[in-house]
């Protein structure tokens, strides 16, 4: 199940443009508390392209929010990704950490 919380706007492939279905679309996502802020990195898979558009999202401390994207990643490299985040049961839970959690955001957790 995709934990894909925030229903900002349009999202679409960062190759081809096609607009992503949050629902249909968004793999995973995965939250963590980093210096006081929540960054939650979703993962969407085009299979018209066949890669991955990886959206960064921030909800700061201080009330500002930031969102990016990133890719396009190939499906072996997102693959892998997506692998590790389904491994946590509460990949929304910014405050876990689980092996998971700590392997992805790379021990800058809080």
């Amino acid at each position: 199940m995709c934990c894909c919380f925030f229903l900002r706007w349009n999202m679409n492939c960062i190759q081809c443009n096609r607009e992503f279905s949050f629902k249909e679309d968004c793999v995973a996502s995965i939250s963590g508390s980093i210096m006081g802020d929540e960054c939650t990195e979703s993962f969407f898979y085009c299979d018209r392209c066949g890669v991955y558009t990886k959206e960064v999202f921030w909800d700061c401390f201080s009330g500002e929010e930031s969102a990016s994207m990133c890719g396009p990643i190939p499906k072996p490299d997102g693959d892998g990704k997506v692998a590790l985040i389904k491994r946590c049961s509460e990949p929304w839970n910014k405050k876990c950490r689980c092996e998971t959690h700590l392997a992805y955001f790379d021990g800058s957790l809080d």
